[in-house]
């Protein structure tokens, strides 16, 4: 009987020298996760323009493609479009005026411009799987004269979907400086 309680003890402590070793080796999970899987649908919460241009462009890549940018004036119309779907509840290219005037009025002179927009996704990563998955939101995606990227995400608790997107990708008209 003591024998058996030594062995156990041996065991036990065996099981806490290894468990204390884990724990110096640097392995820990993160603390935090990573941005784009941050469930935006919260007041507080802030999309990562960063981690979304980076997950484009890789998604680009990987298919022969061209990094985009993030610009300032795509990103002010995507926020413009995000807050004016969460705004009226509901998921709409035209809600607030259609997509050409949208680009025409803003300054931003374009030789291509395409918009994907979402609602319900509450992770960049849930938004941009939703994108690549559906045909039309992949070819705008992949679309082969973007450079650049505007890209928001707007929280409403007054409807189910709770996040409303906006991704714009464009390329400026060059021939007029």
């Amino acid at each position: 009987m003591i024998r058996l309680i030594a062995a156990g003890a041996r065991i036990g402590i065996a099981a806490a020298a290894v468990a204390a070793l884990a724990a110096c080796s640097g392995n820990a999970p993160p603390s935090e996760l990573p941005s784009f899987y941050v469930d935006l649908a919260r007041p507080d919460a802030t999309l990562d323009a960063n981690a979304a241009r980076s997950m484009i462009s890789g998604y680009r890549s990987n298919n022969g493609l061209g990094a985009v940018t993030i610009d300032p004036e795509l990103m002010q119309i995507a926020h413009v479009q995000a807050q004016a779907m969460a705004a009226a509840g509901k998921l709409d290219h035209s809600v607030a005026k259609p997509f050409p005037e949208r680009m025409r009025k803003s300054g931003f002179d374009a030789s291509i411009a395409v918009e994907n927009i979402g609602a319900g996704y509450h992770t960049l990563a849930e938004a941009f799987s939703g994108w690549r998955d559906s045909p039309p939101h992949r070819a705008n995606m992949l679309n082969p004269g973007v450079t650049r990227m505007g890209i928001a995400a707007v929280y409403t608790s007054q409807s189910k979907y709770k996040v409303f997107w906006s991704l714009i990708l464009a390329a400026p008209d060059e021939r007029h400086g």
